[in-house]
């Protein structure tokens, strides 16, 4: 792979103009695709299991019962200055406003509160139902609004008009702000990174390209496939933090090699073939994990993850391609100018990077207080030719046996010697603060979202808390009982019947009566229960009626099928469940599979492992606490708790896997090429520390801004996703990769890079550092020893 890396990366540079003109093609053509076959107007928000027995229910109530198997609405009249709805005047301004709503777009009917008798015991609320015969998704672009303009000549004095309910949950967030914010954040940090506004720039152009095609190509598909807005946002999310990032780690590299001299187009190269092939199996990784997503069989959720995996893909497609290509129009532009504090930092980790001690103790220094290097990484040789360090070609250390660091570590190998110098403390002090961090995550309650959660200040908000408060909040998520009667000797008594036995089940506040289709033999009852449609008992309502079905077709011949937002809501936490431990445990094997190909080692696969189970872990817990428990929600715009999106931990244990991989590919990678190189294990984490430290940091810190950017979104789901990979990458890479895994290796010293003989002759060598494309540059700077040292 290196090696077609690198001659790919050399034939872009070369042909830039017309790698350029590619890529601008295909996003023109993208653009055209959405106009013509897609758009942001026929995003599907509907959730949907296809085979699960809500499922069922609603594809036969299109037929048996049209008006009940769409979406609904609710208008909630509210009397106030001491009025009640049923005064004339209220009474007959509320008849007015059903009557125009009748006659708004694609209404279906309209249910009177008088009729159905949706009115609090003070009078002063009334709930009218408005029935569409079309799911959510469906409804046209203006619908609602056209419902809610129907209704406000009844929003006068006296009296307050709020439409809510399921047709106005899940409705599209718009995310044009998040995206300015991240990209704003990542510029500034790539710009301190690389102390260069051109040099920052040139990742961020690349990702905007990668995102443009990934979105818009998506967008020409919802014509034909559902699509939600949640799989638009959160491929907009991944696409462009990835792309960041791949962009950061092959221009770093290129950057490097520049500052040592070599030729822009063969550093492009070099760059695209080392750096580029950890951006590769990073990014396969993420496809990989985030196209499993589609083995759970849940369409929203596997348009989240083809959706996702197509944005990480272009992302990779773009920094092996394009990338090059615009470091070919940047050309020696890119290089550090002399003396500048970004030639000091690139110079201070030439060559291979370790530092020489003394006997003594003492760096091998320049007169300048950088490290002292040979030019290809080996030991400092005094004028014998013979190593300092003797036979063993391990470097010479001062009497404690450390590696004395030098005047050139940065902050990143600083903080490595720190958490390496009493590396078990350090293993425990992460194990005990994750672990009391991923505490919370025990009690976790997994739900869709509702209009409970959505923003306080909302329509759809205000008039959910106003049913819940007023009618009780099983208002809010009635169940539907689809009853076949056509087994019964009496249909019309086996259908009261039924409705009698749910109705003397716990938690059920009240039961509709039956509505009967005479022609299909089938009647539809609704059920309130007394809790609210994420609380736990209104799932264990659900699950009583299911379990009771036998006996229910024992007493009445009819078979009974129970669905509704609510229902579906269970059926899909239910079936994500299910599905997560299967999920995780191919994730995890993969890692170990993925890893031990890569770094040849037994050790580093299992750390890596047990570093990202804690890592999700810890972010779970964070979620539950927010977001369920309430604490510091205020901070990011959290005004109610509520119970975790379903597809959550799912979606988190596929993107922290890849993203996590990122990190430890590119951090542990440098530090084995050290260990290999001077069979030096503790110089080796110090050493990674030194090359990728500082870009590791600067990635995670992109990665996590641009993430939290989200955060602003209205719409829960997708607030909560923003939140749990903004904290899981923070944890995952400072406290994991940071922290967690340079302790281990110190711990575990040579033992971490060893791998049994005759494992090591079956697995294939991947060469993910791209050793066999040649040495890295040497330092410019020639090595003398001082007469005191070399004797």
């Amino acid at each position: 792979m290196p090696a077609f890396l690198h001659r790919l990366g050399r034939l872009a540079f070369r042909r830039r103009r017309r790698m350029l003109a590619l890529w601008l093609a295909l996003v023109a053509a993208a653009v055209v695709c959405m106009t013509a076959f897609g758009g942001t107007g026929k995003l599907d928000n509907t959730f949907s299991i296809p085979g699960s027995e809500s499922q069922r229910a609603l594809d036969r109530m299109k037929t048996d019962f049209p008006t009940f198997s769409g979406t609904s609405a609710q208008i909630v009249f509210t009397a106030t200055d001491g009025q009640k709805v049923t005064d004339p005047d209220d009474s007959a301004r509320i008849r007015a406003a059903l009557g125009a709503a009748a006659s708004a777009p694609q209404v279906a009917k309209v249910v009177s509160p008088f009729d159905a008798h949706t009115i609090s015991a003070d009078g002063t609320t009334a709930v009218a139902q408005v029935r569409y015969e079309v799911p959510q998704s469906a409804l046209e672009p203006n619908a609602l609004d056209a419902l809610k303009s129907a209704v406000s000549g009844a929003n006068q004095q006296g009296m307050r008009v709020d439409v809510g309910g399921s047709a106005f949950g899940n409705a599209p967030s718009e995310s044009h702000r998040s995206d300015i914010i991240g990209v704003g954040v990542a510029l500034v940090i790539l710009t301190l990174t690389f102390g260069s506004l051109l040099t920052a720039g040139i990742p961020v152009v690349t990702a905007l390209f990668g995102v443009a095609t990934a979105i818009f190509g998506a967008l020409s598909l919802t014509g034909t496939v559902s699509i939600s807005s949640t799989a638009q946002s959160l491929a907009l999310m991944i696409g462009l933090a990835v792309g960041i990032d791949y962009a950061l780690f092959i221009v770093s590299r290129h950057r490097f090699h520049l500052a040592h001299g070599m030729e822009p187009e063969e550093s492009a190269a070099l760059a695209v073939g080392t750096a580029g092939s950890a951006v590769v199996f990073a990014g396969l990784t993420v496809v990989i994990a985030m196209t499993g997503l589609t083995v759970v069989g849940i369409p929203y959720l596997t348009a989240m993850g083809l959706a996702a995996a197509g944005a990480v893909l272009i992302a990779v497609l773009v920094a092996t391609t394009l990338l090059p290509a615009i470091l070919g129009f940047a050309g020696t532009r890119l290089t550090p100018g002399p003396g500048s504090r970004a030639m000091r930092r690139e110079q201070a980790v030439g060559g291979a990077g370790e530092d020489a001690v003394g006997a003594t103790g003492d760096s091998l220094a320049s007169g300048t207080g950088e490290n002292v290097l040979s030019g290809t990484g080996d030991n400092v040789a005094g004028g014998t030719g013979e190593s300092v360090a003797g036979g063993t070609g391990e470097h010479v250390a001062s009497r404690t046996g450390e590696h004395v660091a030098g005047a050139g570590a940065n902050a990143a190998e600083r903080w490595f010697r720190l958490v390496t110098r009493r590396p078990l403390l350090t293993l425990v002090a992460v194990v005990a603060s994750l672990g009391a961090l991923a505490w919370p995550a025990h009690d976790m309650r997994l739900a869709l979202p509702d209009n409970g959660t959505a923003p306080s200040s909302s329509s759809q908000r205000i008039a959910f808390d106003r049913v819940g408060e007023k009618l009780g909040p099983g208002f809010n998520g009635p169940l539907l009982v689809l009853a076949d009667t056509s087994h019964s000797s009496d249909p019309a008594t086996a259908a009261q019947r039924v409705a009698a036995t749910i109705g003397a089940l716990p938690d059920v506040a009240t039961v509709g009566k039956p509505v009967a289709n005479p022609a299909t033999h089938t009647a539809l009852i609704q059920v309130i229960p007394d809790s609210a449609p994420s609380d736990p008992a209104t799932k264990t309502l659900v699950n009583s009626i299911r379990d009771d079905r036998a006996a229910i077709q024992r007493d009445t011949g009819a078979t009974v099928q129970v669905t509704g937002s609510t229902a579906v809501s269970v059926d899909v936490a239910a079936k994500l469940n299910s599905a997560l431990i299967p999920f995780a445990a191919v994730v995890i094997g993969l890692s170990l599979l993925l890893l031990l190909l890569v770094f040849r080692s037994l050790v580093v696969p299992l750390k890596a492992a047990a570093g990202f189970l804690l890592s999700i872990a810890a972010t779970l817990g964070a979620v539950v606490g927010v977001f369920q428990l309430g604490h510091l929600g205020s901070l990011i715009g959290v005004d109610t708790t509520g119970p975790v999106s379903s597809f959550l931990p799912i979606i988190l244990l596929a993107v922290l896997f890849g993203l996590a991989m990122d990190y430890e590919v590119f951090l542990v990678s440098r530090m084995r090429e050290s260990y290999l190189h001077t069979g030096n294990p503790l110089g080796a984490v110090h050493s990674g520390a030194r090359h990728s430290g500082r870009v590791v940091t600067a990635a995670a810190l992109i990665m996590t801004s641009v993430f939290a950017a989200f955060l602003t979104s209205d719409s829960t789901m997708l607030k909560q996703i923003a939140f749990a990979l903004a904290a899981g990458v923070l944890l995952d890479a400072f406290v994991i990769r940071m922290t967690f895994v340079p302790a281990v290796l110190a711990l575990t010293r040579h033992a971490a890079w060893w791998l049994p003989k005759w494992l090591e002759r079956r697995l294939p060598d991947l060469d993910i550092e791209g050793d066999r494309l040649g040495p890295a540059p040497a330092a410019p700077e020639s090595v003398a020893l001082t007469p005191s040292t070399a004797d």
